[in-house]
């Protein structure tokens, strides 16, 4: 089948968060099982391409009642050959020629509605054009609008009539739903019919996602206990109620992990590799953490249990947990890296920290993917203790490295931890989590427990693949009934 994949982010050319890994994986994935697959972004001013290829130098857009006008290029090709996925971009400079992907650092575009419809309609026409596929796949706010579109404002566009939409909601949280004022629907083309309750309506705000998850033909959710979670007040943001009203068409399909890219055995940024047969190497990877942090490392440091977080820096992964409960875990007999940025707050206390406890407690502000990778290989267990967690790949990567992850149950974090593999806390507070800390540092000083947890999660299988799998089976019983 063919499968075109829309999404705001994609990697290796533009990345915020996790939806990136999801789009440049996925795809890829597919294509390898025999699918003919292709992903289409917008060209934000930071995307770099080497020798692109214009596909359609000038492509009328039509939006608002008024024409504008798009380029949409081709891209270096996702894989490698024999599965390979097709790249395009939306380039439009009014829009996308701008610094930041949704908005200059630490906020966000006024005219965000316009810029992600108009990819939503660049996507309508260039797909009738360059590829034409079976299935249409949204990622997030900034693509839900096309269901919407086929449904609308392409109802009897013969193209489009025998296309299956499917929407991918990665996060379903306050802040992440495309929610603007309503006075926002004349100037994206969307007719008044569209802003009733059951529709595109919420809070007398239009919504983008709401109108995704009503006008898709099935919505999908980055793993099985985040899917049950959004139909929740507690955590689906608002649009709990739309949730449990289009269950019947809700999959909770966990992500990939993409061990090309993470796997202890062939890791390019450790100072020695290792896997499941002989973990000899981890100690080693210890001892290269400790000194790029500037910390000791004596006997003594080495054989203290090491916990690493690699983290955004707010109250949603937990770090309202580790700042009431900092002192307390730090007069545990542990030491504690931390690598990431975000609320200054955060930052401040982990500084405080290092400068209380400087052969103990260090933190690198900023981020670096070789040192992500040291702190997977290197810590003896990661601390994760989000509020909630729609999927999460840190501590997929703990697993496959032998780092027993410490994360509280909730959504992707409760799907692919367990006893075998680490240590998880069901309430989410102070006393929660140290509980969880406590078992963890109990089970480490039993050195054939521990070594055990390790390979069991070392030899779990997160892989892409299965993934993939999961989609296709989405996407085939939307065609048997089309």
């Amino acid at each position: 089948m063919r499968i075109l994949m829309a999404a705001p982010e994609c990697v290796p050319f533009a990345k915020t968060g996790g939806l990136a890994d999801v789009v440049g994986a996925l795809p890829v994935a597919l294509a390898g099982m025999g699918h003919e697959v292709a992903v289409i972004m917008p060209r934000y001013q930071s995307v770099r391409l080497d020798h692109p290829v214009t596909l359609i130098p000038s492509m009328s857009v039509p939006m608002g009642g008024a024409l504008r006008f798009a380029t949409i290029l081709e891209g270096p090709p996702l894989g490698k050959p024999g599965a390979q996925v097709r790249t395009f971009f939306v380039e439009h400079p009014p829009y996308y020629d701008r610094p930041g992907l949704y908005g200059p650092p630490g906020g966000e575009y006024g005219d965000s509605a316009g810029r992600f419809a108009f990819f939503c309609y660049a996507v309508m026409e260039a797909g009738k054009q360059i590829f034409r596929p079976d299935i249409l796949h949204s990622h997030d706010w900034p693509a839900a609008l096309l269901p919407v579109l086929k449904h609308s404002n392409y109802m009897f566009d013969w193209a489009w009539g025998p296309v299956k939409t499917v929407l991918t909601i990665h996060n379903i949280g306050y802040g992440y739903q495309g929610e603007f004022d309503k006075t926002a629907m004349p100037g994206v083309g969307l007719g008044w019919d569209l802003f009733r309750m059951d529709r595109l309506e919420h809070h007398d705000h239009v919504n983008f996602l709401k109108g995704g998850i009503v006008y898709s033909d099935a919505v999908t959710t980055v793993s099985p206990s985040y899917a049950e979670e959004i139909k929740t007040p507690a955590l689906g943001a608002g649009l709990d109620g739309v949730i449990r009203n289009h269950a019947h068409k809700l999959h909770g399909i966990l992500n990939g992990v993409d061990y090309g890219e993470w796997n202890p055995e062939s890791d390019k940024y450790l100072i020695e590799n290792y896997g499941p047969d002989d973990l000899s190497g981890k100690r080693e990877c210890k001892r290269d953490l400790l000194q790029d942090f500037e910390l000791p490392t004596s006997e003594a440091d080495l054989a203290r249990p090491l916990i690493g977080i690699v983290s955004r820096f707010a109250a949603q992964k937990g770090f309202d947990l580790i700042a009431a409960a900092a002192y307390e875990l730090v007069s545990e007999d542990l030491t504690l890296v931390a690598l990431g940025t975000g609320e200054p707050a955060y930052e401040a206390l982990f500084r405080e920290l290092h400068q209380a406890f400087p052969g103990r407690v260090a933190v690198r502000i900023g981020f670096s993917n070789e040192l992500a990778h040291k702190i997977e290989a290197g810590a003896d267990m990661f601390l994760m203790p989000s509020r909630y967690e729609p999927c999460g790949l840190n501590q997929m990567y703990s697993l496959k490295y032998g780092t027993p992850p410490i994360v509280h149950a909730t959504g992707g974090l409760d799907d692919t931890v367990d006893a075998e593999t680490g240590f998880k806390f069901v309430h989410h507070d102070g006393p929660g989590m140290m509980w969880a800390i406590r078992e963890a540092l109990a089970a480490y000083h039993d050195r054939e427990r521990w070594e055990k947890m390790m390979r069991t999660g070392m030899e779990r299988d997160h892989s892409w693949a299965a993934a993939a799998r999961e989609y296709e089976k989405v996407y085939l019983a939307l065609l048997a009934n089309r």
